[in-house]
């Protein structure tokens, strides 16, 4: 909401997406990277991926991508 209202890097689009997630059940949903119709990220349960990806579908956003977390970079020793 910040960056939409505070720092007006959004879009209609974009706020659009992250408003479905949220609708859909997502604990969380954002925009991320440089703003002005970027992407969005949203975290969620697995078992609720399908309904999200039909909520984006019927709206007509076909692109999405589901990504399990993993570990961060870390300092290797030699």
């Amino acid at each position: 909401i910040s960056l939409r209202d505070d720092y007006q890097v959004s879009c209609p689009a974009l706020d659009d997406v992250v408003s479905i997630c949220l609708d859909s059940g997502c604990p969380g949903a954002r925009m991320t990277g440089a703003g002005f119709g970027g992407c969005a990220i949203a975290l969620l349960e697995s078992s609720a991926l399908a309904r999200l990806q039909k909520s984006l579908a019927a709206a007509g956003y076909s692109r999405s991508w589901a990504l399990r977390p993993a570990a961060g970079a870390a300092l290797l020793e030699t």
